[in-house]
């Protein structure tokens, strides 16, 4: 049995957000087809996530005597005890929210899902795998403003350092440009979804 932890990360409400409309059927999809695995949702603005404080920042040495209840802690075990990934948020501003950002503060922590060594950084979450589910309001995929997309690019590399590889990406894109066709592409980007989420 394989626990899947599905990290949401758009403040709209529900059944606004059409990047959870995707999502979300990305899940449901898994959880027919994996009925035997524990899917755990994390809605990064129902939870206590915040900007670091003082407190936070010396956390990233944490005191071996902090546990799986520290209000900060529990995020970085919780990430690293889990075995796949789904992340869901729009593309804002050229990048993630900073909800998600301030989450991955949260599970960066020296130790538990990273650790130094004589030869540098060594990810420990090796092995597991990631979906990243994101809409965006132009086209950022390919062409000319692709060099302006630093979402799906920075959690690709951040995951990367903490050592998940099997990275993908399920995008839907164009969804604020005038004369597009938006049901289409949400459609088919369900429809991907679906297809991924059988086999991940």
């Amino acid at each position: 049995m394989s626990t899947l932890l599905y990290i949401k990360a758009n403040v709209k409400p529900e059944g606004k957000s059409r990047t959870f409309r995707i999502s979300d059927e990305f899940i449901n999809t898994y959880k027919s087809s994996h009925p035997d695995d524990n899917v755990i949702t994390l809605d990064l603005y129902k939870e206590d996530i915040n900007f670091l404080s003082e407190e936070g920042v010396m956390l990233h040495v944490p005191n071996p005597g902090e546990g799986r209840n520290h209000p900060i802690l529990k995020y970085a075990y919780q990430f690293v005890e889990a075995d796949k990934y789904v992340f869901a948020e729009p593309l804002w501003n050229l990048s993630i929210p900073a909800i998600l950002k301030a989450y991955i503060d949260y599970i960066c922590i020296t130790n538990i899902t990273f650790k130094y060594t004589a030869q540098g950084p060594v990810g420990l979450c090796q092995g597991k795998k990631a979906i990243n589910i994101t809409t965006r309001g132009g086209a950022y995929s390919t062409g000319p403003f692709a060099e302006y997309e630093m979402g799906d690019r920075y959690l690709k590399t951040i995951l990367g350092f903490l050592g998940i590889y099997d990275y993908t990406t399920i995008t839907a894109e164009k969804m604020d440009v005038m004369g597009e066709d938006i049901e289409t592409a949400i459609n088919n980007a369900i429809q991907n979804a679906k297809e991924i989420a059988n086999n991940f």
